[in-house]
This record gives C-alpha cells, structure tokens and sequence, in this order.
C-alpha cells in the first residue's frame, strides 16, 4: 500500500502543473523549487526529458516505480499503442475511477476512500486501490457510506457527463465502467510516447 507521501506543492512546482489538484501556493510561484528556481535555464537531455515526463505520470496517477513498471509491461503486451495502453490502464485503477466519478476530490483522497472500505465493485467491497476496473462493472459508494459528508460535498455539482466511459446513476451513488477511454478523452497532459521511448532503451 506503499505511496507517495512528500510534499506535494514542490512536486507540482517541478512540473509546472496542478498534478496533485488546485494548488494556491503554485498559482503564486509557477517556477521550480529551490534558491535559484526562478533563473533556472538549464539544458535538459532526451533521456531527462523522457524521465520527466515518466516522474510526472507517476505522481498523476499515485503509482510508485515498481507499480509502474509492471503497468508498461502490461501495456506493451496487450494490443495497440502501448502508450495509450499503459493510460488507459492507469484509468482503469478503483482509485482513479473513483476519482472521475466525482466521489472524491483528489486521487489521493479517493486512494483513501477506497483503502478504507467505502467503495464496493459489482456489490461486493473492493478496497484495493490498484484493483483494475473491467468494462461493464459498477462501481458504487457503499450503502454505509453514502451519508459521509466528504463524498456528498464533492457530488454536489460535479458534471459527471464530462468522461464519456462512465455512466453515472444518481440512485446508486455510483456508474458504470463502460469501456476504456480513448486518448483524447483522457484530459491529463502526458506526452505517453516519451515514456514508451524511455522504456525501450
């Protein structure tokens, strides 16, 4: 169950990006970290670059080295273009899935939702963050937990019509996992071939 557990404002200012969520702190200094962030122009190589962007996936999604390293061999085993494939798997994850819903309000706090047993997959309590959600089941907030004030503020006035590879029902608290999501349907912006060249060196 091991995850990252840094800070995750210096993260985001690595990256230049809100990875973790809206962040205050880097709306206001959207440079790196560090004494000389600010004038940092140093030339970064191919292989940093492709590095970078695989650190970046990384802290997007919750995954740590060896999480992810079994995901790419997954990916490029299965057909298609294993850089899609390799997102479309780190979709499929419960927590992440959890997260799109609208159930939680980060992929941490869903991380958390799902480790502490709110979250049920086809009626039966799944609570492995990891768990890969097949097309065609539900996932659902457990009938125990649809009273948590956590899950009903973060529904409220999410447009759950926003990911076209969930179907959300109101009545169940939950949708289902239509099918993988197409590239341009994933709004994360990751640039997958850098990982994939990365990986193959």
């Amino acid at each position: 169950m091991a995850r990252y557990t840094g800070p995750k404002t210096k993260i985001a200012r690595k990256f230049g990006e809100p990875i973790f969520g809206p962040d205050k702190v880097l709306s206001k200094k959207n440079y790196p970290p560090g004494q000389h962030g600010v004038n940092k122009r140093r030339k970064t190589s191919e292989y940093g670059i492709q590095l970078r962007e695989k650190q970046k996936a990384k802290y997007t999604y919750g995954v740590l080295e060896r999480q992810f390293r079994i995901l790419f061999e997954k990916a490029s085993r299965t057909k298609g273009i294993t850089g899609v494939v390799l997102l479309q798997l780190l979709e499929a994850r419960l927590d992440n899935v959890v997260y799109r819903m609208g159930i939680a309000p980060t992929r941490a706090a869903a991380r958390q939702i799902v480790s502490h047993r709110h979250i049920t997959v086809d009626g039966k309590v799944v609570n492995i963050p990891s768990y890969s959600v097949r097309p065609g089941q539900i996932v659902a907030v457990r009938e125990k937990s649809k009273s948590l004030e956590v899950i009903g503020d973060t529904l409220s006035g999410f447009n759950h019509s926003k990911y076209p590879w969930i179907e959300w029902d109101e009545n169940i608290k939950g949708g289902k996992f239509l099918h993988m999501p197409e590239r341009e349907d994933i709004p994360e912006n990751i640039k997958e071939q850098l990982i994939v060249e990365l990986y193959s060196k």
